[in-house]
This record gives C-alpha cells, sequence and structure tokens, in this order.
C-alpha cells in the first residue's frame, strides 16, 4: 500500500484537517500518480457537506487533479514514468454498457466510479485530489498538452468538460447565438470555449461586475439578470443556454430566452429541486436538457482543444491550510475564477 499525505473533513460542518490515506498498490493497468495540483469545484462542496446525500466520512475530496506518472502497473501501455496527465470525475467503470462502449463512461449503466465518496472495484471507499498521490486504472487517466501548466489544467478535468461537452453537442458555432447563465468556474470556461468554437457569446449573470472580464474572455455581449430589462430585451434570442449556476432560479423567465426550437442544458446541480411551467417548453417547441461531464475520450479531445486554442481557467493557487476560506469565498462568488490547491503544502 502506498501512503499520501491529504486533507480530509469528518463531516458536514467540521473543518480539514491534515491526514494520512491509502492508495492501493499498483495493479497491472494502473498508474501512480503524484499529484502536484487539485481543483476546488462547488461540487467538492456540496458533497462535503453532505448536501447530494449520505457520505461516507473521512472524506477527501477533489476530482480536478493534475500532475505527474510516479510509476506504471506491469501492463500499462498509454503511459510512462514521467509523463504529464489528469484525472477527472470519475476514476472507472464497468467498460462493457452499451454508454460504456459509446465511450459515454459517464453514462455508465452500472454507475460510474467516482473520483471520490464512491466505493471502488476492490469494495474501497475512493478519496480524491486533495492528496498527494492517487492511483488510477490507465483508461481513466488523460494527458496533458504540453502548453498548458499544471496548476491550470486541473480544473479543465471538471469546469471544462462540463461546459465543453454540451457545447459540443448542441453545436455551438459560427452563426448560433449562445447564453452563458452564471460567470464563476464553469461559465468562465463556457464563455471562452463557446467563443472558440465561432458562436456569438451572451453573459447571463446577477450583475455587471465581472463584465469586463467576461468581455475580455470572449463574450459579445453581458447582462444583468437582476435587471427584468434583461428578460424583455433578449425574449427569443438563444438558440442554446448553458446554465451553470447550482442555484434555484426562475426557468420559466430563462426558457422565454430561447428561440424556435431552442435548448436549455443545465450543467449547474442545485441542492434543491427546481420547478418549471411546461407551457414555457411547449410554446415554441424548446428543450430543457442536462449534461453531466463527458466521457474519457471527449475529456482528452476537450484538452487538446483548450491547448490548440490557448484557453485556460482563470485560477488563484492556495496552500492546503487555505481550504476552508476557499470554501467560504466561493460560496460567497468571491473567486475569479477558480481556486486550486499546490498539493506539495499537504
Amino acid at each position: 500500500m502506498i501512503t499520501a499525505k491529504a486533507r480530509a473533513v469528518d463531516g458536514p460542518d467540521q473543518s480539514f484537517r491534515a491526514a494520512e490515506i491509502k492508495r492501493r498498490d499498483l495493479d497491472t493497468h494502473d498508474i501512480l500518480i503524484e499529484i502536484k495540483y487539485a481543483g476546488i469545484c462547488h461540487s467538492d462542496i456540496h458533497t462535503a457537506h453532505g448536501e447530494w446525500g449520505e457520505v461516507n466520512y473521512p472524506l477527501v475530496p477533489g476530482h480536478e487533479i493534475a500532475g505527474i506518472v510516479a510509476d506504471v502497473g506491469s501492463e500499462v501501455t498509454k503511459y510512462k514514468v514521467g509523463d504529464r496527465v489528469g484525472v477527472g470525475c470519475m476514476v472507472d467503470s464497468c467498460g462493457e454498457c452499451v454508454n460504456c462502449r459509446k465511450g459515454e463512461e459517464q453514462y455508465c449503466l452500472q454507475g460510474n466510479i467516482p473520483t471520490y465518496a464512491g466505493v471502488d472495484k476492490y469494495g474501497e471507499p475512493t478519496q480524491g485530489g486533495y492528496s498527494t498521490h492517487i492511483v488510477v486504472t490507465e483508461g481513466f487517466v488523460v494527458r496533458i498538452p504540453d502548453n498548458i501548466e499544471l496548476d491550470a489544467a486541473a480544473p479543465l478535468l471538471c469546469a471544462g468538460i462540463t461546459t465543453y461537452s454540451p457545447l459540443r453537442r448542441w453545436e455551438a458555432a459560427p452563426g448560433k447565438k449562445v447564453a452563458v447563465v452564471g460567470m464563476g468556474g464553469l461559465g468562465h470556461m463556457a464563455v471562452q470555449i463557446a467563443h472558440a468554437m465561432g458562436a456569438e457569446v451572451t453573459v447571463l449573470s446577477q450583475s455587471l461586475k465581472k463584465k469586463d472580464d467576461g468581455l475580455q474572455l470572449g463574450a459579445d455581449s453581458y447582462y444583468a439578470t437582476s435587471d427584468p430589462e434583461t428578460f424583455k430585451k433578449l425574449a427569443g434570442t438563444f438558440d442554446l443556454i448553458i446554465n451553470t449556476v447550482s442555484a434555484s432560479l426562475n426557468m420559466d423567465a430563462y426558457f422565454s430566452l430561447l428561440t424556435l426550437d431552442g435548448t436549455l442544458v443545465n450543467v449547474g446541480a442545485p441542492g434543491e429541486p427546481l420547478s418549471l411551467n411546461v407551457m414555457s417548453l411547449i410554446g415554441h417547441r424548446r428543450s430543457f436538457a442536462g449534461s453531466m461531464i463527458g466521457g474519457i475520450r471527449e475529456t482528452q479531445e476537450m484538452l487538446d482543444f483548450c491547448a490548440e486554442h490557448n484557453i485556460a481557467p482563470k485560477i488563484e493557487v492556495i496552500s492546503a491550510d487555505q481550504i476552508d476560506e476557499a470554501y467560504k469565498r466561493v460560496l460567497a462568488s468571491d473567486v475569479k475564477y477558480r481556486f486550486v490547491i499546490d498539493t506539495s503544502t499537504m
């Protein structure tokens, strides 16, 4: 067994503490990764606070992982020691169901194995990237292009793929009008990616305080949703809306912004149910969809796309001692735009 330093939380109202966790010995197709950086995702906070169901504490969150291959199993062919690699929101799946065979492992019919707060095929709880090392089967590891710095690469493994996947699936492209709801960790990635795909991009944010950032990242326009005139002015405008907000919104108001046959895709995951009037969809043949991360093949595609277009998240690197403070700041929307933990401080 391999011992890794980590930061763990013991309950929904507890602070993070220094811990040591065990990583399994390498199986034939396993890779040992020395983690260099781990992003802080809103999902980490929901899970650590017990907002998405029962949690088996102690918990080590973190599914935005960037590091270096430290060792490989005897039958590993994809990677070698020294390679720059990443791990996202899942570390395994059944590999046999129709969705896995399509390369959509995130929708595994048996349930994918999440990077943390899950149980692996050996019956052990999974622990995430707020640690110095992790062992992952090679099929769930992706290669980080050389021109993406490791600290900036970490958030791409969740925030990047979570926004890239629906933008690609619903064909953000020249001639399409795309709105991004929320200018946070996910939203600021969606703006950059949609712009690089050639779409006309609008940010819909509660206020205009991040307007300059949004325009600098590629948005063509920026509106405050706190202004009722926004919804009147933009009615029937957008082919695609990506909602990145992890909070309850007036969904009918946002549906009114869609064109005929337009689609609103939810990638934010609020802790409470959303409500809607189905007439908001029926009236203009609009669609309401959801999207969850992406498969491993698509995640590699996203990384290569970001490398080609020089897309990177805006990050604030912190030490492990600052995790609790970072959680509070995320909840207060006081981050531009992703916290990344330097795991050498574990």
